[in-house]
């Protein structure tokens, strides 16, 4: 096809069709996208994953109410779902629920003792009570693989070395593998939400 020469009234037309006549709506809908983003940009950060994890948490947030609310499509219940299950996961990551929930299972008392050098003080931590056995329970199959050291992100060279060292290792371990499931679910399925 040869290269067509559009003279200022035809190209005013083509530019009206396909393009003037919707601005309006663009408009209308980047305004109401500001409002909707404001406060959560207002809050925006450069310097921590917190941040990051909220905008997308905002995303799918909006995505999931979209599609649920529009149900245009067979499936759109069960994206709605999947979607709502990446939010919860990133709630959990960014508040390292998994990484701290070890904590739950045991108290220490922390007390700061004067030392020979009156400008610092030593501190020192009693444990008041342990429950981590509970807490092994609750994830068998992780305590078995930091057992044989499959897991040993703390380089530890005996395995059993302190349970509380333990129930850390497992709780990082259970931090990680959210964190891996909510990138898996985002790989299988976030070209499908595009309605």
């Amino acid at each position: 096809m040869k290269n067509v020469k559009l003279n200022i009234f035809e190209k005013i037309s083509l530019w009206w069709k396909f393009e003037a006549r919707y601005y309006h709506r663009d408009l209308i809908y980047g305004v109401k996208n500001l409002i909707r983003w404001f406060p959560t940009i207002w809050k925006d950060r450069d310097w921590d994953d917190h941040f990051i994890w909220e905008i997308m948490k905002q995303k799918l947030k909006f995505q999931s109410k979209f599609i649920d609310e529009k149900d245009f499509y067979v499936g759109a219940k069960r994206d709605v779902e999947i979607i709502n299950t990446c939010i919860r996961l990133i709630e959990k990551i960014r508040t390292e629920e998994y990484s701290m929930e070890y904590m739950d299972y045991h108290k220490t008392k922390h007390e700061f003792i004067d030392c020979d050098n009156p400008s610092f003080k030593e501190i020192k931590t009693t444990e008041i009570y342990e429950n981590f056995d509970e807490y092994f329970k609750k994830y068998p199959r992780q305590y078995k693989k930091v057992l044989s050291g499959e897991i040993n992100k703390f380089k530890r060279k005996d395995v059993t070395e302190k349970k509380s060292t333990v129930a850390m290792e497992i709780g990082y371990e259970n931090h990680e593998r959210a964190r891996k499931l909510l990138f898996k679910l985002l790989e299988t399925n976030i070209e499908r939400w595009w309605v």
